[in-house]
């Protein structure tokens, strides 16, 4: 695994050298410590790598953080509601997500991760690579010239892995460029650079519906929303499958269960492979589910029954409907471009959203239980880390929106984080308040396994949080959006303290109105024009003003910010076109 092709340097304060507890004062190891040969505070020799060898590209330092590094398994859902994981949430305690809970039993759950932007496109870029993405846009709604996918010089973290001996493997979603998944897994990988799942031109999805006998899906109801005139059928989000023969869709063939075990079968193949085994494996399994359009299976018509008794619609719905969808006063247009987009203009069509989203979750905790499963019976459980994310959250409804969109609402900035340590490192399961983002899985999976990129970074690594041993702060988290469904420049920043209180702030270069929102709230309303939250708005509003000016990534934010905040903002003299000095 280790070729050492290249000189080692001697270095003692690399990230990946604060893994575990630290030994004594005097060096003298604590009782029931590890051994320095896997203490990873205990100086280490870091040798210089590149993730091109021959041409010396993309420098970073390793030191091995152990004898067997860690098998790594990163799993990302897509679009998942606060709704489902948050304790707050009353939905959340009605769900059935053992898979899910089981993990956050046995790991450390982040009850405050953000996304840096609420799209796929440029989430993934984000936290695949642990820097803010240039990436502002979708693909397929993008005007030519904008950055959709990354550029063949950035580097996502698996890269790092595979250059220090790790075996990578991927399926499922990409969204940021084939290209660089190959680089990173191999010329063997498919993923797929879409928003939608290719449910009908995925060759190796057809092939195994053929051995399952199973013909294509169709839906046997579906959900279809209405356009402006609330007559016209507009948008499809899914609903319950068939077969095209209207025989009932096995729950073994839908496609997230494919999904795993078609990582089920990569695992194996690295295990057993001559070329393979014996290395350290990562492992990262992109599932479309339970983004919308759904594709509920049978077996799921009792759990139906059940959720139909019991859900609601939201608040802020029954608000956009006693005022007829007119705009609100305190809302950016941005909101009603979306809510004319969806068209939840029947309650009931929400509500049979409401209730097949819930079950699209659980399949896709259903399809996981088989790969958690796999992983406890080949004795790979135990000592493995697991990561488990969504790209960004969902509106679930509120405001009469579904999905996602260019709008900065605590429900589409907020992600599930789930982290399970491997048992060697004596790490106990708990929860983090503290707000973290997914900009800090990359560093903390290469801190973990010892790698420090010369790249700049904008996450940080979370080992102290894992361990219990960082004290609990705010962060500077930038969030901000572009290109989806409309257009809307917009940024933002959260302050959470120690007490309680957490907030999110959010500017919209489009709009002249601004929104101040409790991430506390189950249904949070725009505060910026309370006059009790005026001192906090001032704040936030200096904050992400200091912000926007310190980094010359945000300028083109700061210019009209520095505007339509003019009065807001401590006075800055001087000229404002950046003119060379």
């Amino acid at each position: 695994m280790d070729r050492r092709k290249f000189l080692s340097v001697s270095s003692t304060g690399i990230a990946g050298a604060t893994i575990a507890g630290s030994s004594g004062a005097e060096g003298k190891e604590k009782p029931g410590a590890p051994s320095p040969d896997n203490d990873p505070a205990s100086p280490l020799q870091a040798e210089l790598r590149f993730i091109e060898e021959k041409t010396g590209q993309n420098p970073f330092r390793f030191s091995r953080t152990s004898e067997r590094p860690p098998n790594i398994f990163l799993i990302t859902m897509d679009m998942v509601s606060p709704d489902f994981y948050q304790p707050s949430r009353p939905l959340s305690q009605k769900l059935h997500l053992p898979t899910l809970r089981g993990l956050m039993n046995d790991g450390i759950f982040f009850r405050n991760a953000f996304c840096t932007v609420p799209l796929c496109s440029p989430s993934r870029a984000s936290y695949l690579t642990g820097r803010y993405a240039y990436v502002l846009g979708n693909g397929e709604r993008a005007l030519d010239g904008l950055d959709t996918e990354l550029r063949p010089n950035d580097v996502i973290f698996p890269e790092y892995l595979k250059a220090t001996g790790y075996v990578t493997k991927q399926c499922g979603k990409c969204h940021v460029g084939t290209k660089k998944f190959i680089d990173a897994f191999g010329e063997n990988d498919n993923p797929w650079n879409r928003w939608s799942p290719p449910i009908y031109d995925d060759d190796i999805y057809l092939e195994y519906e053929r051995q399952l006998r199973v013909k294509y899906q169709r839906y046997s109801r579906e959900i279809v929303l209405l356009q402006r005139d609330r007559k016209t059928p507009g948008n499809s989000v899914g609903g319950w499958i068939v077969q095209a023969d209207g025989k009932p869709f096995p729950f073994e063939a839908q496609y997230s269960h494919y999904l795993v075990h078609r990582a089920i079968d990569k695992l194996e193949d690295a295990l057993t492979s001559p070329s393979t085994r014996g290395r350290p494996i990562y492992l990262q399994l992109d599932i479309f589910d339970p983004h919308q359009p759904l594709s509920v299976p049978e077996g799921f018509e009792e759990r139906e029954k059940e959720l139909r008794a019991v859900m609601t619609l939201p608040e802020t719905y029954q608000k956009v409907r006693a005022r007829d969808w007119k705009p609100f006063p305190d809302q950016p247009k941005i909101y009603d471009v979306y809510r004319e987009d969806w068209g939840l203009y029947n309650p009931n069509s929400l509500l049979d959203y409401r209730v097949g989203y819930v079950l699209q979750m659980e399949v896709v905790d259903r399809a996981l239980g088989l790969l958690i499963r796999t992983l406890k019976e080949k004795g790979l459980y135990d000592d493995a880390l697991i990561v488990v994310m969504s790209d960004h959250g969902e509106m679930n409804g509120r405001w009469a929106i579904i999905d996602k969109g260019v709008y900065l609402y605590p429900d589409v900035l907020r992600t599930p984080l789930v982290v399970k340590m491997p048992v060697s490192m004596r790490i106990k399961a708990h929860t983090v308040d503290a707000p973290v983002s997914l900009l800090d899985v990359a560093p903390t999976l290469l801190s973990v396994t010892g790698i420090e990129p010369d790249a700049r970074m904008d996450g940080q690594s979370l080992l102290p949080y894992l361990q219990g041993t960082a004290t609990p702060a705010d962060r500077d988290l930038i969030f901000s959006c572009g290109w989806h469904v409309g257009v809307n420049f917009a940024c933002g920043i959260q302050r959470w303290d120690r007490n309680g209180g957490h907030h999110l702030y959010s500017y919209n270069v489009s709009s002249k109105i601004d929104e101040l929102y409790d991430l506390n709230a189950v249904e949070a309303e725009n505060l910026a024009q309370e006059p009790e939250y005026a001192r906090l708005r001032k704040e936030m509003i200096d904050r992400l003003g200091a912000l926007l000016q310190s980094d010359p990534r945000w300028l083109g934010y700061w210019s009209p910010y520095r505007i339509d905040e003019f009065f807001e903002l401590p006075k800055i003299a001087g000229d404002m076109q950046l003119l060379p000095r």
